[in-house]
């Protein structure tokens, strides 16, 4: 199964172009060929994170899979081409960092060579204090969906089971609502080592680990939450599913995951579709196949029959002589389109009945039946046969 495009990156639903194109620079350069010749899995791993860049730093495209997955941007990730914020043109970009450093240049505080910082993480100060809170998790769920709901799209109502802001505390995880100076960042949010290598001076800045980056520790627990700020509840959902998804598309809706610590911003809920086997039909792409078994005298002489689609029941003629396995469209009775209008079609896939069980009348008949002429497969070779041969003959005499 195809690998979703944060995941190839390592970054959060939530993260910046700066993030995703730092983990793009960081990534392309560890599975480039030209680092690992003959290397078909670095090869397979540079275009994953190639076509995953491609999606995420384009703001349309990017919205369009957080929607639907894999589904909504079709394979135009995977035929970037080197179009502006695709694979191949900004590999100029990436390598760009790594000529300035390399450069001999100084940045104006003396340290570490232009383009380090920004590579490796470095940079002092530029970080500040980071957010209020801690985000909150993403919450997955997989929803189940019969075909004809697929057919037409439809709206669900879920509950679910999740972490909410304490309604005690407000979110904030304080019985009091008072904070203190986190002694350990002294207010700052973030934490710093230093270190000296051959490029010069390295600043490593981290959120802090007492406080999270907030700047302020709970005086005062909220004994309810236990000062976290969230606890488990159940909420109501409202999901609109478009017609045509597939099993493994998946919608995100933002901000109804699970609520963020002390105050933080709420996950995403990613809703996985799940396509129920249908008993009736079978489906391709937009397009559902259905197996009608005709008897040999309905087949031979041609019948109307009452076929069930997902729209309800239709009239279909099947027309004399038809063979065994003929395909027999009905159109606009399938599945409608993920992207724009339209639906696809149902075919009915015409399949000779053979009984098991006849009475001796019925057997006579077949016997009698057998005996004529047009009625034997062979006869009918022979005749073929025979006209080929007369024609052979009328050509060489």
């Amino acid at each position: 199964m195809k690998r979703e495009y944060y995941e190839v990156l390592g970054v959060s639903r939530t993260a910046t172009k700066d993030e995703i194109k730092k983990a793009y620079r960081k990534l392309a350069l560890q599975f480039h060929p030209d680092k690992n010749p003959d290397n078909k899995d670095a090869e397979e791993h540079f275009k994953e994170v190639n076509e995953a860049y491609e999606v995420l730093s384009n703001d349309d495209k990017r919205r369009r899979y957080d929607q639907f997955g894999h589904a909504g941007v079709g394979s135009s990730a995977a035929s970037g081409g080197g179009q502006p914020g695709g694979g191949a043109n900004d590999f100029g970009d990436i390598f760009s960092a790594f000529n300035d450093m390399f450069s001999g240049g100084r940045n104006r505080a003396g340290g570490a060579p232009f383009g380090f910082e920004e590579v490796f993480g470095g940079g002092g100060g530029r970080r500040g204090r980071q957010p209020s809170g801690i985000h909150g998790t993403d919450l997955k769920i997989r929803l189940k969906l019969t075909l004809e709901e697929i057919a037409k799209g439809v709206e669900k109502t879920l509950k679910i089971k999740k972490q909410v802001t304490c309604k005690e505390c407000n979110g904030s995880g304080s019985k009091s609502g008072v904070t203190e100076t986190c002694q350990t960042c002294h207010g700052s949010g973030e934490v710093r080592q230093t270190s000296k290598t051959m490029f010069g001076q390295f600043v490593n800045i981290a959120a802090c680990p007492t406080c999270g980056g907030e700047g302020k520790v709970i005086k005062e627990r909220c004994p309810s939450c236990y000062g976290e700020g969230i606890k488990l509840g159940e909420v109501t959902v409202k999901v609109t599913v478009p017609s045509g998804v597939e099993d493994g598309n998946y919608l995100t809706l933002r901000g109804q995951g699970n609520s963020g610590p002390r105050g933080g911003t709420a996950g995403d809920l990613i809703v996985v579709i799940e396509e129920m086997p249908h008993e009736l039909f079978s489906r391709n792409g937009n397009d559902v196949i259905y197996a009608l078994a005709v008897s040999f005298p309905d087949l031979v002489l041609g019948t109307k029959v009452e076929v069930p689609t997902l729209d309800g029941a239709v009239k279909l003629t099947i027309p004399p002589s038809t063979q065994p396995e003929t395909m027999l469209r009905i159109a606009g009775h399938g599945i409608g389109h993920l992207r724009g209008s339209g639906k696809g079609d149902q075919y009915v896939k015409v399949n000779v009945f053979v009984p098991k069980d006849l009475s001796h009348q019925d057997k006579e008949l077949l016997k009698e039946m057998k005996k004529s002429s047009g009625i034997s497969p062979s006869a009918h070779n022979d005749r073929d046969a025979k006209s080929f041969f007369e024609k052979a003959r009328d050509i060489f005499s």
